[in-house]
């Protein structure tokens, strides 16, 4: 370990995730985390999260594969019987209702492994880019659900001292890209579409939350898409 604090950083390689990881790089010698879990979009998330993690300086890299998910299924993320929907027509109405691209409980799982990680190492701090603004309603992107993991790890591990940090929580999709921009994240590298791994749909709820915020910051999103931004 260098001078600097060590932290952990929960990794997908996604929009969210990319800003997360070089707003944790300005202060902490980073070690990214990253799950390859049965998701339809595995191998580019996986490409994604190494790229992040390289040009944004993280010091340590740990890739895991976690087999649940695939095989309980009911996730149209990972289960193939059930399609990845449209976003709705009226943008508004995304977040309203728990979608079925939510993974049960999966944000636990991530979060375990990197407490785990974070005692090994001496790290006080894990980053994870969860944003409850303008996302897709997922219940693991709560403020409350990070307190309540925060006092979980208060009481369940050896010194009781490491925290979760979700500095993107209560942010705008459109502040994200913002601050992304000016922290200079290789947004070019990340991924956020749900279905395709060539060039994104622009049709999912993840290609238009983040197709609208890219908009609405003036800025052009650098990934490829399928369908223009019209």
């Amino acid at each position: 370990m260098g001078n600097r604090p060590a932290a952990v950083l929960c990794l997908s390689g996604g929009m969210d995730s990319c800003v997360c990881a070089a707003l944790a790089a300005k202060d902490f010698d980073v070690y990214a985390l990253h799950f390859s879990y049965g998701q339809r979009t595995e191998a580019q998330e996986l490409l994604s999260a190494r790229q992040i993690a390289e040009l944004t300086g993280a010091v340590g890299w740990m890739h895991l594969t976690v087999d649940l998910f695939r095989r309980i299924g009911g996730s149209a993320l990972t289960d193939a019987s059930i399609a990845v929907p449209q976003a709705a027509a009226e943008e508004s109405q995304i977040g309203a209702h728990v979608p079925v691209t939510y993974v049960p409980f999966r944000n636990a799982h991530f979060l375990s492994a990197a407490v785990s990680w974070a005692e090994v190492l001496g790290a006080k701090t894990i980053f994870i880019g969860a944003v409850e603004q303008d996302s897709s309603g997922y219940p693991d992107c709560r403020p409350a659900y990070y307190e309540a993991f925060n006092r979980l790890i208060a009481t369940g591990t050896r010194d009781g001292d490491i925290r979760v940090q979700t500095p993107l929580i209560a942010m705008r999709k459109r502040e994200i890209v913002r601050l992304g921009v000016e922290l200079g994240a290789p947004f070019h590298v990340s991924w956020s579409c749900y279905s395709a791994e060539q060039q994104a749909c622009g049709m999912c709820e993840s290609c238009v939350l983040r197709l609208r915020a890219f908009r609405e910051a003036g800025e052009s999103d650098p990934v490829p898409y399928r369908v223009p931004d019209e």
